[in-house]
Order: C-alpha cells, then sequence, then structure tokens
C-alpha cells in the first residue's frame, strides 16, 4: 500500500502547484489573509468584522464570483486556518 502512496500524493500536488502558478495573485491575497487570521486576536476580527469591505476587498469577491475555479483554489488555500481561529474567537459555533 505505501508503494503507492507517492502516485496518489503526485497528481494534487501537481493540482496544487498549477493552481499556484495560475494565480499568483490569488494567492498572495490568500497569504496575507491567513497571515491576518493568524496574528490577530479574536477581538481584532470582531471589529474587522463589523466595518464594510473596502474597495478592493470587494473587487477580489467580484472577481472570484466569476471565476470558480480560481473561488476554489483560494478556498482551497485559506480554509483551514481561517475557519480554526474562526473557531476559536467563537465565531462559529
Amino acid at each position: 500500500m505505501r508503494r503507492y502512496l507517492p502516485y496518489a500524493v503526485a497528481p494534487a500536488l501537481l493540482i496544487a502547484g498549477y493552481a499556484l502558478a495560475q494565480y499568483p495573485i490569488m494567492e498572495m491575497v490568500a497569504d496575507n489573509v491567513v497571515k491576518k487570521y493568524q496574528t490577530s486576536t479574536c477581538e481584532q476580527l470582531w471589529q474587522e468584522k463589523m466595518k464594510p469591505k473596502s474597495p478592493k476587498e470587494k473587487e477580489m469577491v467580484q472577481l472570484l464570483r466569476g471565476d470558480p475555479q480560481m473561488r476554489t483554489a483560494f478556498i482551497n488555500r485559506i480554509a483551514a486556518p481561517v475557519v480554526n481561529k474562526m473557531f476559536e474567537c467563537g465565531m462559529i459555533p
């Protein structure tokens, strides 16, 4: 079974690498989102949540809505760190 593990992991790594190469700006934005959630306190995140979105944030959301593949790559990149922090902060049940 272990002999086949590299064959199973290799396609996933290729797809992830392709997504990064295809969307470098999205990757930079995703890195910033992850960094914000990892370095912010829960109080800071709650305050940030109450503020209206900036024009750049609105533009990025529109871009993600218009490109399902980019949206999938973005969500795959930020999901675990963001949701874990939101759970720690009581932002999700």
